[in-house]
């Protein structure tokens, strides 16, 4: 067990997830003995403590997904995204509210590299001959590390609860993205390499994007989180943070991101559309896709439909910016208006949309809710695509490949 915190300190940063009356809507009362005064406790909590399963699954996603198991309720669904709460069994005062200052002000610096992994990732991988495509390799790395800290919250959340935060809605939600993955599928369907093949290749390729995808990520996901269940007993009992320690980490990821915006004008202009673009908008797309999750996903029970509006919404606004760097018109957008849009892209559109976490979630429901999430999430993101670029392309201003000059 960890050291306990000085009873005299008393640090405003540290409160309790006040978020957990709207989370446990819906579910059982407390049993009757106990007092009045007294907030009832989950079911998954009542489950442990009377040691009785029946009918009920373990509310640590991580170890649901160990287990090959599924979710029963919307709270513990919707905790995938959340600091570690009172359902990792942590006292009060190690519980920080999902939106407090030290939770968010991680996210900062969090998304920039989970930015730049995708792109270098994405470099390393494009190359004439590959037998992968890159998105599989971005898909995969974060997928795994999202599964490994779902099955290490509760030893973050004993030693510094906005790590878990930061590692995989910050990280791992702006490694991955749903929004490049359906783009990448529509693609396929018109052929936008303009490669030497028929429309039943065209097909193929599509299909086996969407389902090795899917296979890939769901298997990550799966086996990192069973490699959590092997490290979690070896991981040695870390003493907390200081608060100053804490309230430095909090300054040093503010002043990360801002960092950011000097790096952007300062650079050569050649660097603007590869990366530094991308970085400006890296933490509004993951502070949207967290908000939209956190109020959204207790909404629908095992629906997280914060997750899916995310998606979708950012794989209709990346199809938006794919059709204005495509405009076949000369000199229509200038060098930096390309480079936003590409910021934009590769920025917001990939930190907004996330597949690690829509795989934990895939993951951790049942298989009649889970191929229903998945075949909406995909249909709506598909015809979204269709309705923005399909219709663009038929008048024959837009090419299929992007002409934007970013020089």
């Amino acid at each position: 067990m960890a050291p306990p915190s000085d009873p005299n300190e008393k640090d405003p940063e540290l409160v309790h997830d006040a978020t957990r009356d709207h989370l446990n809507a819906g579910q059982e009362p407390s049993s009757k003995g106990s007092s009045s005064g007294s907030i009832s406790a989950s079911p998954t909590l009542q489950r442990r403590h009377n040691g009785n399963g029946t009918g009920r699954v373990p509310s640590d996603v991580g170890e649901v997904l160990a287990r090959h198991s599924s979710v029963g309720d919307a709270a513990s669904l919707a905790s995938i995204d959340r600091p570690p709460s009172e359902e990792e069994k942590l006292p009060p005062s190690k519980i920080y509210h999902p939106l407090s200052f030290p939770v968010i002000a991680l996210l900062m610096p969090a998304s920039i590299f989970g930015v730049l992994a995708r792109l270098g990732l994405q470099a390393i991988t494009t190359y004439d001959g590959r037998a992968i495509f890159p998105l599989a390799w971005i898909q995969a790395a974060g997928c795994l590390i999202m599964g490994f800290a779902l099955g290490m919250k509760e030893p973050f959340g004993r030693f510094y609860g906005p790590l878990y935060t930061a590692i995989t809605t910050g990280f791992c939600g702006s490694l991955t993205t749903f929004s490049g993955w359906q783009l990448d599928i529509f693609e396929s369907w018109i052929n936008g390499t303009a490669s030497h093949r028929d429309w039943f290749r065209d097909a193929i390729d599509g299909i086996g994007k969407t389902v090795f995808t899917l296979a890939i990520a769901l298997s990550a996901v799966s086996f990192g989180a069973h490699l959590a269940t092997l490290v979690v007993p070896r991981v040695p009992t870390l003493p907390p943070p200081s608060r100053r320690v804490r309230y430095a980490l909090s300054a040093l990821a503010v002043l990360v991101y801002t960092a950011a915006y000097p790096t952007y004008f300062r650079l050569p202009a050649r660097y603007r559309h590869e990366a530094t673009a991308a970085l400006l908008f890296s933490f509004p797309g993951t502070l949207s896709r967290y908000l939209l999750s956190v109020h959204l996903n207790p909404r629908l029970k095992l629906f997280p439909l914060g997750t899916f509006v995310a998606n979708t919404f950012g794989t209709a606004l990346l199809g938006t910016f794919q059709v204005l760097q495509s405009i076949q018109a000369p000199n229509t957008l200038s060098p930096n208006a390309c480079s936003v849009l590409k910021g934009l892209a590769d920025g917001y559109c990939g930190c907004l949309t996330t597949v690690s976490t829509f795989a934990a979630e895939v993951d951790a429901l049942d298989n009649r809710k889970s191929w229903l999430y998945v075949s909406i999430s995909w249909l709506v993101s598909q015809i979204l695509l269709a309705v923005i670029i399909g219709s663009s392309l038929g008048p024959g201003h837009v090419s299929r490949q992007i002409t934007c000059r970013y020089e």
